[in-house]
């Protein structure tokens, strides 16, 4: 069965995210699902023909995290947008941010600093999900880097396709923007 690529078209409109900017992020996100698909069919028929040995299977085996990670954490972040902003001042997360970082401050400070950084990739808010404590990520690639063991709560695409459109190369700017249509109650759902 196919993987099917969610309809996220509820977030145009959004404020500070143009129409133009969105659908092209949205084409983007569908082409990661076609090709997972398409490499997951693949594998499949190679597994079918006893042809898992070859160099092609290697590298296909090894694209699969790429796609597979071009999916998710677009969904992701497509899903921790679309709210108000506003930061809940109680429940887990906010609890959780006072207790790892001092105040909720101090963790936006880092997280935006984080965003900021010279390179293309993602910023996320990870929790530990042995201690359940919170740490802010730099994610260059969508396969590699991730803190093993850690769930994802807040995602932040920091590649050029997800602002350039609208801000050119003021990703401060971009940052503002996304920090005022976080959905902070889909993120606290992600708190374990």
């Amino acid at each position: 069965m196919s993987y099917q690529a969610n309809d996220y078209s509820k977030l145009i409109g959004m404020q500070g995210f143009s129409e133009t900017l969105l659908k092209n992020h949205f084409t983007l996100y569908q082409g990661y699902v076609t090709n997972t698909n398409k490499l997951l069919d693949t594998l499949k028929a190679m597994l079918n023909e006893g042809k898992q040995s070859t160099p092609e299977y290697a590298e296909l085996k090894r694209r699969l995290g790429w796609e597979w990670n071009g999916v998710r954490l677009h969904e992701l972040y497509f899903e921790n947008l679309g709210g108000d902003g506003v930061f809940p001042q109680d429940g887990k997360l906010a609890k959780l941010i006072n207790e790892n970082f001092g105040s909720f401050e101090n963790w936006l400070k880092d997280f935006k600093a984080t965003g900021t950084m010279r390179g293309i990739g993602w910023v996320i808010l990870y929790q530990d999900t042995l201690t359940g404590k919170l740490m802010n990520f730099w994610i260059n690639e969508h396969d590699v880097g991730h803190p093993s063991g850690c769930n994802p709560l807040l995602i932040m695409d920091v590649f050029e396709h997800a602002f350039m459109i609208d801000y050119g190369l003021k990703r401060a700017d971009y940052i503002e923007a996304f920090f005022k249509n976080i959905n902070w109650h889909e993120v606290e759902k992600r708190v374990k």
